[in-house]
């Protein structure tokens, strides 16, 4: 009896000793998937999607995963992505899958930071001013700072308008210039009229205001007729008959 119940005692010693630690696999390899390999996707994707997206010199800073975070190891290659709407410059958010039979996503939270050459005002500038090119400067700032946009090229601004005084070492915004009235209500401007091949210059008189692009009615001199067209330099209106 009791060399029995020796042999049961050894049996039950040998297949305790053969299931796997809580947290390993059999081969000692562990069973959760690593925090860091996790990270090393992550960031390793942000920063080619950063040098793919942007100019400039680029920085990324991601999250912290939960330290309780239990994940099954992947036996396949991570993949980061991504995820729609994400945004590409800033606090964004970057997704990484394991592909396995049992598989799993998380979101990690993470920062792109991009800084490039913007311009900035050389000096002061009071509203109505007509741009100038000496009035930028060209300043490394981080692009995930300036959410209501910026330039970088001067030559685009020449002959706009301040909409409104701007201090010294600003960055100027889309928001701060607006184009130059070309057309003014009641003046006189050539109308030139154009239909297939045959193009007609002609007078008329302005009855709105308009900018570059804008569409604006003017009133034929010799006809007293009504017309719409786009204004396309100083006093100049393009009708397409």
């Amino acid at each position: 009896m009791r060399r029995s119940t020796t042999f049961i005692l050894f049996n039950l010693l040998a297949v305790l000793l053969a299931l796997p630690v809580s947290g390993f696999a059999g081969n000692g390899e562990p069973q959760w998937q690593d925090h860091a390999a996790i990270r090393n996707a992550a960031q390793k994707f942000l920063e080619e999607f950063a040098d793919d997206h942007h100019e400039g010199r680029s920085e990324v800073r991601l999250g912290q995963l939960d330290s309780r975070l239990k994940l099954k190891a992947c036996i396949s290659a991570l993949e980061a992505a991504m995820p729609r709407g994400g945004r590409e410059i800033g606090n964004t958010t970057v997704s990484v899958r394991c592909n396995d039979q049992q598989s799993w996503g998380i979101f990690i939270t993470a920062r792109i930071d991009v800084y490039s050459d913007v311009l900035v005002t050389r000096h002061p500038l009071t509203r109505g001013d007509l741009v100038q090119k000496d009035d930028f400067e060209r300043v490394e700032r981080n692009l995930a700072d300036l959410p209501y946009g910026y330039y970088s090229d001067s030559a685009a601004l020449v002959g706009m308008l301040t909409r409104r005084t701007i201090a010294a070492a600003t960055v100027v915004t889309p928001q701060m210039l607006q184009a130059p009235k070309l057309v003014k209500r009641g003046e006189l401007v050539t109308v030139i009229a154009e239909t297939g091949a045959l193009s007609i210059r002609t007078a008329g008189k302005a009855l709105s205001d308009g900018r570059s692009g804008d569409m604006v009615r003017v009133r034929s001199a010799g006809s007293n007729k009504e017309v719409n067209g786009v204004v396309v330099s100083q006093g100049v209106v393009k009708v397409t008959l």
